[in-house]
């Protein structure tokens, strides 16, 4: 049903684009504006994992490092039959992490700095195993489109103001309601689907982990990390909060219609149920590599060994 919701919702977008485009030109702004998303998402499709990791500033982890991140990585791909991403670190405070990337061949995780030191390492397993869900399920590449078309939609919406079709078709006052309801409207239709994606992200993350209570323990602990934490670079381009496991840039307690992500507790509760019912076990013994666990040991840390 998460596969439907989200069709119809992106049918929503494509159409709500072109609507702009016809009030704008016509028939002729309306094909127009269909090619213009075209050639936007071609571009955005190729290259969304570099451009999203450097707006970030996320540094590449190499196979065989010391917090057994990439190993980690590795084995949770091996279960849910994946290729290796790539995976990089964001040097901040704030507990979070996304998946980005056009395919499950050319994809990548990134986690902070602030995840390593707070999660152990089953809860880190837990996000990780999330974040390949997105991968797998192909979310990645259709919030990469979503997000790019509501930039268009915004873009069209205040060039409309210039174009005298639109005035003409709508009068100065529905020009006006035009740019402000347009990004609305596309804006509420791209968290609809990111709130679609992550309850099945969930659902997914925990099979291929094997422990839903492992990444329902990880949601409360970055939530409540991501509400005091400030994330800089998530602020400055806030167009990416909705990739992020939990919104980096404020918490919602509920599923409102303007929050980019669903209410926390709703996800830990349907996680929890899921444990409750025997919806997923453990598939293999995840374990960091020995390296990190006699770091973690020598340092006395309970939680957080990778950082």
């Amino acid at each position: 049903m998460g596969y439907v919701k989200t069709a119809i919702l992106m049918a929503a977008m494509t159409a709500l684009f072109m609507g702009v485009g016809y009030l704008i030109g016509g028939s002729g702004g309306a094909v127009l504006a269909l090619i213009v998303a075209a050639a936007m998402n071609a571009f955005t499709w190729w290259n969304s994992d570099r451009m999203v990791l450097r707006m970030h500033n996320a540094q590449p982890v190499a196979p065989g490092d010391q917090m057994g991140l990439h190993a980690l990585t590795a084995e949770l791909a091996r279960n849910a039959n994946l290729p290796i991403p790539k995976v990089y670190l964001i040097d901040t405070p704030q507990p979070n992490a996304f998946a980005t990337g056009r395919n499950p061949a050319n994809a990548a995780v990134a986690v902070t700095t602030g995840l390593l030191r707070s999660l152990s390492r089953e809860e880190l397993a837990g996000v990780i195993a999330h974040e390949l869900a997105h991968i797998r399920n192909h979310d990645t590449a259709i919030m990469t489109v979503t997000a790019t078309f509501a930039g268009a939609i915004s873009m069209l919406a205040n060039f409309a103001l210039f174009f005298g079709g639109s005035r003409e078709r709508l009068g100065l006052v529905g020009t006006l309601l035009m740019m402000f309801l347009a990004p609305m409207a596309a804006a509420l239709v791209q968290m609809a689907i990111s709130r679609t994606r992550e309850y099945a992200a969930d659902k997914a993350g925990a099979e291929i982990c094997g422990q839903p209570l492992w990444l329902a323990s990880a949601l409360e602990k970055i939530a409540m990390g991501a509400a005091r934490i400030d994330n800089h670079a998530a602020e400055r381009n806030p167009a990416t909060a909705h990739m992020f496991i939990i919104n980096p840039l404020h918490a919602h307690k509920h599923d409102n219609l303007f929050a980019t992500h669903p209410a926390t507790e709703n996800r830990v509760a349907a996680l929890r149920a899921m444990a409750a019912q025997g919806g997923a076990t453990s598939s293999a013994d995840i374990r960091p590599p020995a390296s990190s666990r006699a770091s973690s040991a020598r340092n006395g840390r309970q939680t957080g060994p990778w950082g």
